[in-house]
């Protein structure tokens, strides 16, 4: 099965969450075809979560899993230095209080 390219499925997520009424924005754009996307949740209480996409082997899937959380400049720390080793990264952030980023939907979870 072939795999979606960075811009199709930020453009893709970024249409679904706007659908929903969600906040969401491109902090980092990344390389077009591979970069990799990480999502920033921003409950706009002070607090966040960064999420990353990991690799399954026991379920040959790739998961989403919480790369840091907390104090919301604790995360964003943790998505500079992310970036700082990885110039290709997208980083896409998401504004809601009741803490959706719609990635355990289909689609978007696999």
């Amino acid at each position: 099965m072939a795999r979606l390219t960075a811009d199709v499925w930020v453009s893709a997520y970024l249409t679904r969450l706007r659908l929903a009424d969600i906040p969401v924005f491109v902090v980092k754009k990344g390389d077009l075809t591979a970069g990799a996307v990480m999502i920033k949740l921003n409950t706009l209480d002070g607090k966040a979560k960064a999420f990353q996409r990991e690799f399954n082997l026991m379920e040959d899937r790739r998961d989403w899993a919480v790369l840091s959380e907390g104090d919301e400049r604790d995360v964003d720390a943790a998505l500079m230095k992310q970036r700082s080793f990885d110039p290709d990264l997208w980083i896409i952030e998401v504004e809601d209080r009741l803490g959706r980023t719609l990635l355990d939907e289909p689609g978007l979870s696999d």
